[in-house]
Order: C-alpha cells, then sequence, then structure tokens
C-alpha cells in the first residue's frame, strides 16, 4: 500500500505532466477555491451507472 506521501506524489506528477506548470496550478487553486467533494462528484459523474457496470466496463476496457 503506498503511503499518503506516495500518493500526493503521483498525483501531482500526473497532474503537472497532463496539464503543463500552468494549468496544474490553476486546478489546484480551483480545488481548493471550489471546496471539492470528490464522492460527490463521482455520484455525478456516472448518476446512471452501478459498481458493477463501471467494473465490467472497467475490465471490459483492459482486456483490449
Amino acid at each position: 500500500m503506498k503511503t499518503d506521501s506516495e500518493i500526493m506524489n503521483t498525483g501531482f506528477e500526473s497532474i503537472f505532466s497532463s496539464l503543463g506548470m500552468v494549468d496544474a496550478q490553476r486546478f489546484i487553486a480551483l480545488l481548493k477555491r471550489d471546496k471539492f467533494d470528490y464522492t460527490e462528484w463521482q455520484w455525478k459523474l456516472w448518476p446512471d451507472e452501478t459498481v458493477g457496470s463501471l467494473s465490467e466496463k472497467a475490465l471490459q476496457a483492459w482486456d483490449k
């Protein structure tokens, strides 16, 4: 299991490599400003999906 620090480092590396320095900073500022709720966002992201249907789709994508 990864430590919290390892997860944060991996997350920051991912954000900075995909968005670039300026947009990554903006993304982090937006999360802090808007009091982002990850759990609520996930529920709204896939409102018609179940854990089972998402798992099945992930497995299908993995097989490709």
